[in-house]
């Protein structure tokens, strides 16, 4: 079986140095890290990416984004990413697990900020030039410490990485035109709702059972998931059980019917018709048309 590569941080420190934070500039990651990065892969950690020079495109769980200067890249722990970048392709980028960040502040947590909240959740920032200028700086202030040894380095660091992080949220935030304490007030409910259907969507495909489970009625359920995705209930839920199926068919090599009893599908058949529906082309085919896109 050839599942997808799981990076954890220590994957990208020199040997015997453990850490739980990592920051490079993206030219010398790109050229020490190579051969861990060229395929599609997974992290165990947060990611954050900025481009400042270069080209391509940013493939995050089978959404495709253009990266050009000013784009800034947002993954949690899971996410599956890739990319094809031009060769003057620059910038920084750090990792952090969650402890890094939220055993230093105890009152704060990651989903506090919009581009963290969710699958639905923003992945991809595009700054203006004054914006990407001064993030740019942040980002080289926090490379700078980080190749020194001196005394409270860390908790100097974690300060201009909780900079970054509130000004990128202030950026969104401005981007985004609809009332932004509704947005707040859906979002929590919403992520409540992701978390229920990632333990349970294997079994639970009910929009009616993820409601109750809420302690709210459908029809609010309904209206928090539309408002956010512009999807219905249902369709966020098939869409979290396709995401694995693609999962399980580009990166192990179960067949098309442990794949379905693995999304908890017992008639293979059936499952088939609901993908091919879904993403217009049977699994059989998505699992050859994507590797041979990626083959090259």
């Amino acid at each position: 079986m050839s599942d997808i590569k799981l990076l954890k941080i220590n994957d990208f420190r020199p040997e015997g140095k453990e850490s739980s934070f990592y920051v490079n500039r993206i030219s010398q990651h790109l050229m020490v890290n190579h051969s861990r990065i060229e395929k599609p892969h997974r992290h165990n950690f947060y990611a954050v990416f900025l481009f400042t020079k270069g080209t391509g495109v940013h493939e995050i769980d089978f959404q495709k984004y253009e990266v050009k200067p000013g784009s800034v890249f947002f993954l949690y722990p899971g996410q599956t990413h890739s990319w094809e970048l031009s060769e003057d392709a620059e910038g920084f980028l750090f990792f952090h697990n969650a402890e890094y960040y939220e055993m230093n502040y105890i009152s704060n947590t990651l989903r506090d900020f919009l581009f963290f909240e969710s699958n639905y959740s923003d992945k991809c920032l595009y700054l203006t030039e004054d914006q990407c200028q001064f993030i740019e700086e942040k980002f080289q202030t926090i490379f700078n410490e980080s190749i020194k040894e001196e005394w409270k380095k860390s908790q100097l660091i974690l300060s201009y990485l909780t900079q970054i992080y509130i000004y990128l949220n202030r950026y969104l935030e401005k981007q985004q035109s609809k009332n932004i304490q509704r947005i707040l007030h859906y979002q929590t409910i919403f992520s409540n709702f992701e978390k229920l259907l990632d333990l349970h969507f294997i079994k639970i495909k009910s929009a009616t059972q993820y409601a109750q489970l809420l302690h709210i009625s459908q029809k609010h359920l309904n209206r928090i998931v539309q408002y956010i995705t512009g999807k219905t209930t249902t369709e966020v839920i098939t869409d979290r059980v396709l995401l694995e199926a693609k999962r399980l068919l580009l990166y192990t090599d179960l067949t098309m019917n442990q794949i379905s009893l693995n999304v908890g599908y017992s008639d293979a058949a059936y499952f088939s018709r609901l993908f091919k529906k879904h993403a217009k082309i049977n699994p059989t085919d998505f699992r050859k048309q994507y590797k041979n896109e990626h083959s090259h």
